[in-house]
């Protein structure tokens, strides 16, 4: 991803991305729909606030330290430097607006191929920050505090995505001679894997660290022989629709600019995306009989997700390809939490982590010279070079979000502790963690009543 300074903006372009970044912060409140339907009706209010909590959490890190660490120059080899742009100085009042096309500044904007100002680049990439959160909370439904989410939040965005963001989006920047000012991140710029919008620092680092905080926690009482089945199919689904919304500024938007490579990964993020609905309901009927409508949710997410680190470097075929194995290889690894053990409650793991690696490893087989990014996959002739360099890339950032994730979570558990106790459980988060009810059963009469209270 280029690296854009303040200089000589293009209105459309920076109109572009003033709308993408509004896209991709009402992700967040889809997720939320998304996660929020998919539990019992007495967590639904403790599961959205993981989702809305994460955007007031990471907003004021991003907002401090969190971009300068992201993006700022390289320092010690592997995160921006913290002072470089704390507080976010100098990209707000009059020094930051009177800066013209003759400024070192806009050099560098020009060479890499940018023309929107800093604050929106910085507006942009708070919303991914904020998302990748948000994106963990799903494995942990049910049962983790809400005092001790936020904790994680924190310390999680600060130790573990802010360092990833750097390696993965923080490209070189030069000035007009070719020569370097601004020294990015070493996965983008060292080992040259292609992540358009966040395969690997988004997904494969919130799925990770998803496993490792739902190890850490342990199963939900009963699970998983009590069923557990989702309280509101329509919350699914309406989130599910946010986020394929959503989505297009998220991959389009990674472009920085209303251009070519914005239409292109439009197009094969939606093909991706419905070929990948397709595969999961074909599971579903193979598998059990039936297509459901929340495998049609789960599929189009699964294939938003393959097709983000890829969306630029495919064709459409390629993108159909992305998705049709994101969609039926993810219906498979969903079930992988029974087989192993792991109380992955909505499926961060199998969908997120899963679907990641398969977009961030397809790069290497299906990517076409003709594409926007511009290298080839094993496919069409571009060897296994490209393919060694994405699956080295997506390993070091899974172990690196599992193994600070562990750290974490065993930190918190034995300080102020993570899990709510059985009957918090028992009672619901919603009422023990917030003094909430998302709905008012007392108003339901007779036999009614005690059906809905006992699915509850």
């Amino acid at each position: 991803m280029p690296y854009p300074l303040t200089g000589l903006p293009d209105t459309g372009d920076t109109a572009w991305m003033l709308a993408s970044s509004a896209l991709v912060l009402l992700m967040t409140p889809g997720l939320a729909f998304f996660y929020g339907g998919m539990v019992r009706s007495k967590h639904v209010l403790n599961m959205i606030m993981m989702s809305v909590s994460a955007m007031g959490i990471v907003g004021v890190l991003w907002a401090i330290y969190g971009f300068s660490v992201s993006f700022a120059n390289n320092k010690f080899g592997l995160i921006g430097d913290p002072t470089q742009f704390f507080g976010l100085k100098g990209m707000i009042g009059p020094d930051a607006a009177a800066k013209t096309a003759s400024s070192p500044e806009a050099d560098i904007a020009l060479a890499g191929n940018t023309h929107i100002p800093m604050t929106v680049f910085v507006a942009f990439q708070l919303m991914f920050a904020i998302i990748t959160v948000a994106l963990i909370s799903g494995a942990v439904a049910d049962r983790l505090k809400f005092g001790a989410w936020a904790l994680f939040a924190a310390v999680w965005s600060t130790v573990v995505y802010f360092p990833v963001a750097h390696w993965v989006f923080d490209g070189n920047a030069t000035d007009a001679n070719g020569n370097i000012v601004h020294e990015g991140g070493w996965i983008l710029n060292k080992l040259h894997v292609v992540d358009f919008a966040g395969g690997t620092a988004v997904h494969i680092n919130a799925g990770a660290a998803g496993l490792a905080l739902c190890l850490v926690l342990g199963k939900r009482k009963g699970w998983p022989k009590t069923p557990m089945r989702p309280h509101n199919l329509p919350f699914v689904m309406l989130g599910a629709g946010l986020l394929w919304f959503g989505w297009f500024g998220f991959n389009a938007g990674s472009a920085l600019s209303s251009n070519n490579s914005a239409g292109s990964t439009f197009l094969t993020t939606t093909f991706a995306t419905c070929a990948a609905m397709l595969g999961w309901l074909l599971v579903e009927k193979l598998r059990d009989g039936h297509a459901t409508s929340l495998g049609a949710a789960s599929g189009l997410v699964a294939g938003l997700v393959a097709i983000t680190p890829s969306c630029s470097s495919v064709n459409v075929l390629g993108a159909l390809a992305v998705g049709a194995v994101a969609g039926i290889v993810c219906a498979l690894a969903v079930g992988l939490k029974y087989k192993f053990g792991f109380d992955d409650s909505l499926d961060v793991v199998g969908v997120h982590m899963v679907g990641g690696i398969i977009g961030t490893l397809m790069v290497g087989l299906v990517a076409t010279k003709e594409a926007p990014a511009g290298v080839k996959g094993l496919f069409y002739g571009g060897g296994v070079d490209q393919l060694w360099r994405q699956a080295v890339g997506a390993g070091v950032v899974l172990a690196y979000s599992f193994i600070l994730t562990l750290i974490i979570a065993l930190a918190i558990k034995y300080t102020i502790g993570l899990r709510a106790s059985e009957e918090e459980e028992f009672e619901g988060m919603d009422e023990s963690e917030h003094a909430e009810t998302a709905y008012d059963f007392a108003a339901v009469g007779g036999t009614a009543r005690t059906a809905a209270v006992k699915e509850a």
